[in-house]
């Protein structure tokens, strides 16, 4: 690491737009204002220079699991994700047993107060039977609201995020508990009418768990879920951009519907990220990937995804066409603020952490830079 560099000659993209022929000042692990004429330098002419990427939903990667590994397991999985750019990220964990969810939320706070996580996602067990995907439906229940009090002490203050089936029983008064403990309650794996859904967003809810997924279809009699977190602007929506999880038409209708400001891109990803094909585990259910598309083996069920943030970044770019100011809002700025951690990473300004990703000028990833130490070097 060096103690000064100056990154010369790329499209770099700030907060208020395209810079073209910019330059990124890195002083030890910060980006700085200013720098001496000797710091040393870095040609990166004829590529794009972002921020580093921020993903809110994540089970593993690199053949590790975030809902059982061991601690190296986990640094394994975070360590993958940071060879494709993603520089900051939440564990999300899957349906489990009470018990064994209090001690893995207390295993992972740990890695959150060392800093290589950003934070605990539960996704489950609060989730609706008729939209469990890829959980153990013995293992569901309602979002009774002491259990949710319960997961979130044994996380420590380290809970960012709990995805709720808000129309069950206790759904609505935790998604108030959780809303006055300054964690984000996400309506997903959802069975919940439109005015379910609306009643869920007026207690507090404010995220829509990898929208689609898991969630009644949009009807136009019976507009369901999709309709109205789409429609309320106090709600961000998770959209999978693998190709797999949205058929293009769908995520151009949420994105351009949301806008970038309530859009944010994440990978849902599973052990098999950035590992390849075979036989996993997620949670207690067996998974077979197969052409980088995970399904359970019993059912078929799509089972998280092998997305890394690199490749849904040049998709959004190249497939969906997206403007990539609006691409870095949606894979950077949205789930750092949504996270509580946009004065420190989420956009390329001084002050913040020296987290960024080189991309070439067909959007493939060239180098990643995490607190100003090379984890791929251009």
């Amino acid at each position: 690491m060096a103690d000064r560099m100056v990154l010369t000659g790329a499209r770099v993209v700030l907060p208020t737009g395209i810079v073209e022929n910019g330059r990124v000042i890195v002083e030890g692990t910060r980006i700085a204002g200013d720098a001496p004429a000797d710091a040393p330098g870095v040609d990166l002419s004829g590529h794009w220079l972002v921020p580093g990427f921020v993903d809110m939903h994540n089970h593993g990667g690199g053949g590790a699991s975030f809902t059982s590994g061991s601690a190296e397991d986990v640094l394994t999985g975070v360590r993958t994700h940071h060879e494709h750019g993603t520089t900051t990220m939440v564990a999300s964990t899957v349906t489990g047993d009470m018990d064994f969810l209090t001690r893995r939320a207390g295993f992972l706070s740990e890695l959150v107060e060392q800093g290589d996580l950003a934070g605990i996602h539960f996704e489950g067990p609060f989730i609706s039977p008729c939209r469990k995907g890829a959980h153990s439906e013995q293992l569901l229940r309602d979002p009774d609201p002491a259990e949710v009090r319960k997961l979130l002490d044994a996380a420590r203050g380290t809970a960012r995020m709990v995805t709720l089936a808000t129309e069950l029983p206790g759904g609505i008064e935790s998604v108030r508990l959780l809303a006055e403990h300054g964690v984000i309650a996400a309506i997903g794996h959802t069975d919940a009418t439109y005015e379910q859904t609306i009643e869920a967003i007026e207690a507090g809810a404010t995220v829509a768990t990898h929208l689609f997924n898991a969630m009644p279809a949009l009807g136009h009699r019976a507009p369901g879920p999709i309709a109205a977190l789409l429609e309320d602007e106090r709600v961000t929506v998770e959209l999978i951009n693998d190709g797999t999880h949205l058929h293009p038409a769908a995520l151009e209708l949420a994105f351009h519907r949301a806008g970038a400001a309530r859009a944010a891109f994440i990978t849902d990803a599973m052990d098999a990220a950035g590992f390849g094909d075979g036989v996993y585990h997620l949670g207690p259910l067996e998974v077979e990937v197969k052409d980088g598309v995970a399904r359970l083996v019993e059912g078929g069920s799509i089972a998280g995804s092998t997305l890394t943030l690199d490749t849904a970044f040049r998709r959004a770019a190249t497939v969906d066409r997206l403007p990539v100011e609006d691409i870095v809002r949606a894979i950077s700025a949205n789930p750092a603020r949504l996270l509580g951690v946009y004065d420190r990473v989420g956009s390329l300004e001084p002050g913040k952490d020296a987290d960024l990703v080189v991309l070439d000028a067909d959007f493939t990833l060239k180098g990643v830079l995490r607190k100003g130490a090379w984890v791929v070097e251009p």
